[in-house]
């Protein structure tokens, strides 16, 4: 079972949460040419927290250079909490129509994830965090091209239980910045999902076991997608949405995973014909019931994926990193991503992570496909 570190940094005040070993004119160069690939003319929504700065400013003169429109929004630490605790019941079951109308008018958009708590959104009730995603569901659906990256911050360096400088290394190879050409690295990483994405297309029943799993899934027919950092960064993952009322057996997520305000781990999940009939975890339990009470397709799974990227050998608390680890499974709870023919629709999208290399399979129609968290030639 994963543990998680201490909230905050021993000593903050002599910390640049900003500065890292990182070069924000490379991270900012990939994010620019890989991820959004920006083109003259373009409007370009970048949002961060005030401990990213510098890669902002990185990435606002990236987009400058490339003769597009950058919009920098700088966020305070502390900001999104500070909006539940105080907004009316309007402000949290509407958005506001310029929030609907950057979203609506970017060419592309991205958020760099750089927290300064280890859980935003800690104390705050999950039915208004539910009603606050449920509204922001039309923002979700006006992007057209987006990225969602991060940066490294003392609290998630905490969470990882590594130092800054460690922490930020290891970020650095999950993005694949310790390479020469790091555009290069990632087609070098498509062309391998590729050849996985040729075995599991016609594939139509996904088993999965370990010590405590046994999961059935059908994805007959469904569109496997090769998640090759464009839209998330790191990426590193294959996907598809099962068939919403094909899951049947149990699953252990032995992975730990931040809610929507609290942490969340040792997750047990009982599904008949697709729904989740029993619900339990070790840690954050009524964080999980108050998940699955989101909606009516929150009890429904939105995403299968397998973990191949191997500059993340680890869990770091950090679902963006975590899912995306060479040799794991994971699904999502709540909403399907359309282009894989997934059809369940919730404000709810929560991935949690099963790690084959403790002992676990994943079989295609019977034939081992993932053995030990390697996969079988």
């Amino acid at each position: 079972m994963s543990t998680l570190g201490p909230d905050r940094p021993d000593r903050p005040h002599q910390i640049d949460p900003s500065h890292t070993s990182i070069d924000p004119d490379a991270f900012a160069l990939l994010i620019c040419d890989w991820c959004l690939e920006v083109q003259p003319g373009q409007q370009i929504l970048i949002e961060t927290t005030t401990l990213a700065q510098e890669p902002a400013a990185a990435l606002h003169r990236a987009v400058l250079e490339r003769e597009a429109w950058p919009l920098l929004r700088l966020s305070p630490p502390g900001i999104e909490a500070d909006f539940h605790r105080h907004a009316r019941s309007q402000q949290l079951d509407r958005v506001s129509e310029i929030e609907l109308s950057e979203s609506r008018e970017a060419d592309a958009s991205v958020r760099i994830l750089a927290p300064a708590s280890a859980n935003p959104l800690a104390g705050v009730d999950p039915v208004q965090v539910a009603r606050r995603s449920l509204a922001q569901q039309p923002l979700r659906e006006a992007r057209r091209r987006w990225c969602i990256t991060i940066w490294p911050t003392p609290v998630l360096a905490q969470r990882a239980q590594m130092g800054l400088e460690e922490y930020a290394a290891f970020v650095q190879r999950a993005l694949f910045l310790d390479h020469a050409n790091p555009v290069a690295a990632w087609k070098a990483l498509r062309a391998r999902q590729a050849e996985l994405v040729a075995r599991l297309a016609p594939a139509r029943e996904v088993h999965i076991q370990t010590v405590r799993t046994d999961l059935r899934l059908n994805v007959g027919g469904r569109t496997w997608i090769n998640s090759d950092g464009r839209r998330n960064m790191p990426s590193g993952e294959v996907f598809t949405g099962p068939h919403e009322r094909s899951a049947n057996g149990t699953i252990h997520f032995d992975v730990a995973s931040a809610g929507r305000g609290e942490d969340v781990d040792g997750v047990d999940l009982e599904f008949v014909d697709g729904e989740v009939v029993a619900a339990h975890a070790q840690v954050g339990d009524a964080e999980l019931q108050a998940a699955l009470a989101t909606d009516a397709g929150a009890r429904f799974l939105g995403e299968l994926g397998i973990g191949t990227n191997s500059g993340i050998d680890r869990a770091t608390g950090s679902t963006l990193l975590d899912e995306k680890i060479a040799g794991t499974v994971h699904l999502a709870l709540g909403n399907s991503y359309p282009e894989t023919g997934g059809t369940n629709r919730s404000a709810l999208h929560w991935d949690l992570i099963c790690d084959l290399r403790k002992g676990g399979t994943l079989s295609l129609d019977g034939e081992v496909l993932i053995q030990d968290g390697q996969l079988v030639q």
